[in-house]
């Protein structure tokens, strides 16, 4: 598989190992879902918010790569994520998009949803590689 293959539209191996699913990429935006399962749950029986981000982190990646014919030409640089409910079971929907691409970093957002209700929203810098 190129590296090209690997950046858009697929999902990393610890994308895979995480269970996410790329439903789409392209043109600055791109939807992630990811299916709750033990392996994801923090002591308290929720879904773990490191999950969430990589979740988040992954969505973003892919919009970003989606501006560059799917070339993995950015890293994120920073995250800001706002947690806004718990998440016990079931899926989980994430949509990125590119707010910003300048020659250097790009700014994208990105928001959570779980049957219609928002979950987390996030707005994070990527720098172009």
């Amino acid at each position: 598989m190129s590296m090209q293959e690997e950046a858009i539209g697929r999902s990393s191996a610890f994308g895979r190992l995480l269970g996410l699913e790329i439903l789409a990429a392209g043109g600055g935006e791109a939807t992630v879902r990811l299916a709750m399962h033990d392996g994801l749950r923090n002591l308290h029986g929720k879904l773990h918010g490191g999950a969430l981000f990589s979740l988040i982190d992954s969505a973003m990646g892919q919009a970003s790569h989606s501006l560059n014919d799917g070339t993995p030409d950015s890293v994120t640089l920073e995250c800001k994520v706002n947690y806004i409910r718990p998440v016990s079971e079931g899926e989980l929907t994430c949509r990125a998009w590119v707010e910003h691409s300048g020659k250097r970093t790009q700014v994208i957002e990105a928001e959570v949803h779980q049957h219609g209700k928002l979950v987390a929203k996030a707005l994070a810098t990527f720098a172009r590689l």
